[in-house]
């Protein structure tokens, strides 16, 4: 953990004026890390605590209302205070990795990463997707039309940009200075595809209607490099190990391409083919024969196939006729 990190994580503490109720997250998508009680599967999540997911998206809900998607593998800290209005204000400190945001949020709401902070300029629906890499690099997407406006700070160098509502941007090593206001790339959870009965190899008693939606087929099956690895968001698998004694076969070949052979007429290219079939038969044929064959002793025969039967002639039926007359009438 970083000593930015640590800071925005004592900052949350402090700010948590009582052990207040978040929200629950099921025990099989995440670990927990603080505060919590367990009750039917799920972590209640109380005061300051820490939830990393697991190799899915862990899902959040929040008691105030809507949901946190913590990406797999990610980390991110939670904590709530008191309000007077009713609201509760939410403290979210993303770790490492990918979180989405889906709550109405307040003016008193703060989203922090290790080196920016985040904070409402008005109450509204939010849909935050929000992603940090290993080198810093920050992409932030504010989607929806009446999202609020983000009023983004760097606490330790004192540059500041707003976000407004439907713009997606990249802060390159997390410098408000590097902004790509054209990004592209997805800033949340990779997405899982979806795949009808037929791809996903189920049956029922009951059959769906013909390209309907049934199931949802995890990324590893649908591509052998899944998204989150390409996200940062889990690491690559590591390589097959090789048991001690066991030995592999390993192939090599070599490909060469012969210019002046390509040039060459058709004709002299189809007698050479012609040459040369005759010679790699008799070889393809002969090895196995040496390999396998035992050595021959007076008492040992080698067998033999048998010789293909001659050809009948085909001379007809006037050839006999004439063959007939022809002894029928010669002179002795």
């Amino acid at each position: 953990m970083t000593l930015r990190l640590m800071v925005v994580c004592a900052m949350i503490s402090g700010v948590a004026l009582a052990q207040q109720p978040i929200g629950t997250v099921g025990i099989q998508d995440a670990t927990v890390a603080g505060a919590l009680v367990v009750t039917n599967g799920r972590a209640v999540l109380v005061g300051s605590t820490t939830v990393t997911a697991h190799d899915h998206t862990a899902e959040v809900a929040l008691k105030r209302g809507g949901t946190v998607q913590v990406c797999a593998t990610s980390g991110l800290n939670l904590a709530s205070g008191k309000s007077i209005t009713g609201t509760e204000p939410l403290m979210l400190a993303l770790n490492r990795g990918a979180i989405e945001v889906h709550t109405e949020a307040t003016t008193s709401d703060v989203v922090m990463t290790p080196d920016l902070r985040f904070t409402m300029a008005s109450d509204g629906p939010l849909d935050l997707r929000l992603r940090v890499t290993s080198d810093g690099d920050t992409c932030v997407e504010n989607r929806g039309p009446h999202a609020p406006v983000l009023h983004i700070i760097d606490p330790f160098g004192g540059a500041t940009y707003d976000l407004r509502p439907e713009q997606h941007v990249l802060f390159e090593h997390a410098s408000l200075k590097s902004v790509v206001d054209n990004e592209s790339s997805p800033c949340g959870c990779p997405a899982v595809p979806v795949v009808s009965v037929a791809d996903a190899d189920v049956t029922s008693a009951t059959p769906a209607t013909p390209g309907a939606v049934v199931a949802a087929k995890a990324a590893a099956e649908q591509h052998p490099f899944p998204a989150a690895v390409s996200d940062e968001l889990a690491p690559p698998p590591l390589p097959p190990q090789t048991s001690p004694g066991v030995i592999h076969t390993q192939v090599a070949t070599t490909m060469s391409y012969d210019a002046a052979a390509a040039k060459a007429s058709p004709a002299s290219a189809s007698s050479a083919t012609e040459a040369s079939a005759p010679v790699a038969s008799a070889k393809t044929s002969s090895a196995p024969q040496a390999a396998s064959s035992p050595a021959t002793t007076p008492d040992t025969a080698v067998a033999q196939a048998p010789p293909q039967p001659t050809a009948p002639h085909s001379k007809g039926v006037m050839h006999s006729i004439g063959h007939f007359f022809k002894r029928l009438f010669v002179w002795h």
